[in-house]
């Protein structure tokens, strides 16, 4: 057209970004997954120990609940906080599993367990407002305290402690700005598990201050020995405790996205409206195959931790014969966290070349955090005859590694 002058290039997205985006980080395991499988469309021959999940079947009787809701006409919307029966029955859980007692109506069932660390920290943090989280801990755990304006406030889990929470780091760390503390126990990616003792001093800091605290329990059904402990049952704690579990660790169903909060009842409201906001609601069908799983069979549950504990075994007395590593023997979840110092090669570096050169998927410990440098995380959801085989392929490497020095 007569006069009209070309439109320039849009701008590249990058440049719209909004600048929260940038405070948002990942989940390296799966970075490392796309490396490791184009790796495999090439013709290597890879061993997964990196990505977090159990390698079982969804029992088939929860499978058989969540087709048979399907063809039943479970395909409409659902409640924002979940159905009434699973809300019942992870009440019922909670008085089970941990002797807490909350209402239905304290439950929130979210699409996979990750919304309500997000909801929580989204409806409680404020900009500048501090968040005291394990570290090494779930890199979640940071990205999303980043991400709703947080300050970040890491806390040590020494390996001299068991992988415990230092808690006079922990009261050292608290200031007026602090809003929350987050535990996970049993814990990823260390394996450790806090004590009643720790528990109770973590309480103690808790009602001094205060402050919320967000218990992440996703592996509390996978624990090697002794029972669970909630910091929820303790004095002062249920009215100051979000609770955080879901279907996916314990019931092998990652794909199935199913998770829930167990939180006081006037902070429900606000959950659920994030719900709403973003996911109106949890596919009914999940829902009732979650439904199932809680309340059956739990056989299969109990054989797979034992499997795990299996697994644990092995891979720990393996680790623990190679050259330059220790293992300390993780008490839940299935991570095994070795000392890598003494190879003389950082945790990432390690990694890297445990994946290229020797066919082994593991994760840099310093993906947790500061403090898990120094560190590997290998995931033992896989079978004994492939965490043997990757044994052997790790001893090979580092053999050969001190003979090149």
């Amino acid at each position: 057209m007569a006069g009209s002058t070309l439109t320039s290039q849009p701008a590249p997205i990058a440049s719209r970004l909004a600048t929260r985006m940038s405070r948002l980080g990942t989940e390296t395991a799966f970075e490392v997954l796309a490396r490791a499988q184009a790796l495999e469309a090439r013709g290597r021959s890879i061993i997964h120990l990196e990505i977090g999940e159990p390698d079982f079947a969804t029992p088939e009787a929860v499978v058989e609940a969540g087709v048979r809701a399907l063809r039943d006409g479970h395909t409409h919307y659902t409640p924002s906080p979940g159905i009434a029966p699973l809300r019942e029955a992870v009440a019922a859980e909670m008085h089970r599993t941990r002797g807490l007692r909350v209402s239905p109506e304290q439950v929130v069932v979210t699409p996979g367990a990750k919304p309500i660390l997000f909801f929580a920290l989204l409806a409680l943090v404020d900009h500048g407002d501090e968040v005291i989280c394990p570290d090494p801990g779930f890199p979640i755990y940071e990205s999303m305290i980043r991400y709703a304006g947080g300050a970040v406030v890491p806390v040590t889990l020494p390996e001299s402690n068991a992988f415990r929470l230092d808690i006079a780091g922990l009261r050292r760390a608290v200031t007026p700005r602090t809003k929350m503390i987050i535990l996970n126990s049993p814990a990823n990616p260390t394996g450790g598990v806090l004590e009643p003792e720790d528990l109770a001093r973590i309480a103690e800091i808790a009602v001094e201050h205060d402050l919320m605290v967000f218990a992440d329990e996703i592996y509390s059904r996978l624990l090697y020995e002794g029972e669970h402990h909630s910091i929820a049952v303790l004095p002062g704690m249920a009215e100051r405790t979000i609770l955080l579990d879901g279907f996916s660790k314990t019931y092998a169903m990652t794909g199935w996205r199913l998770g829930y909060g167990v939180m006081p009842l006037d902070l429900v409201p606000h959950i659920s409206r994030l719900m709403t906001n973003s996911n109106s609601c949890t596919a009914a069908f999940t829902q009732l195959a979650g439904l199932e799983a809680i309340t059956g069979d739990q056989a299969p549950v109990e054989a797979m931790r034992a499997e795990f504990l299996r697994r644990r075994d092995v891979i720990v007395a393996g680790l623990n014969a190679l050259p330059g590593v220790r293992c300390a023997l993780p008490k839940g979840a299935f991570y095994a966290f070795p000392n890598i110092t003494a190879t003389g090669l950082g945790a990432r570096d390690l990694a890297t070349r445990l994946l290229d050169e020797a066919g082994v998927a593991t994760l840099a410990g310093s993906s947790f955090g500061a403090g898990g440098e120094g560190y590997l995380r290998l995931s033992y959801a896989n079978s004994v005859e492939n965490i043997q085989e990757a044994l052997a392929r790790m001893g090979r490497f580092l053999t050969e590694l001190q003979g090149g020095r």
